[in-house]
């Protein structure tokens, strides 16, 4: 008689589980979708989101500072000292340029979109951009090169 009472138990057990989930589901059932369809609609991003660096090449002066800031080392930038006769121009803040930059390269596979490197910048030449689509199937092709 112990052996009967386990099973039916057990039965009872396993039936009570079975609608505790069933409650569940029917209750989602009738509550609205909340999927989009991701290719043709997109969702709308906070305005501070950090994405995408960009770099306006024509204000960057080559100090640096967003190289020394990054954590995990993802900026590269080498620059030249130009000479009195050259003339680099100047920034869209009236700054003088005096080193020519012909490498500035960020690897994005790197990148953990911080944003510490835009603050330092005294040109505002680095940003974060809105753009966040950018997977690919080569690692490689995650290196922006900026600068030539």
């Amino acid at each position: 008689m112990n052996a009967l009472s386990t099973y039916f138990r057990d039965v009872f057990r396993g039936v009570s589980t079975a609608l505790i989930g069933m409650k569940i589901t029917a209750r989602h059932i009738f509550t609205r979708s909340v999927t989009i369809q991701y290719p043709f609609v997109k969702l709308t991003l906070p305005e501070r989101s950090r994405n995408r660096l960009y770099v306006n090449m024509d204000d960057c002066i080559g100090c640096d500072q967003c190289a020394k800031a990054c954590p995990v080392d993802c900026i590269k930038i080498e620059t030249i000292k130009s000479t009195e006769s050259d003339n680099l121009g100047v920034t869209s803040t009236g700054q003088k340029k005096k080193l020519h930059v012909p490498i500035f390269d960020i690897d994005i596979a790197k990148c953990c979109y911080c944003g510490l490197c835009v603050y330092p910048c005294p040109t505002e030449c680095i940003m974060m951009t809105d753009v966040y689509e950018f997977s690919e199937f080569n690692r490689y092709n995650l290196i922006y090169i900026t600068a030539q």
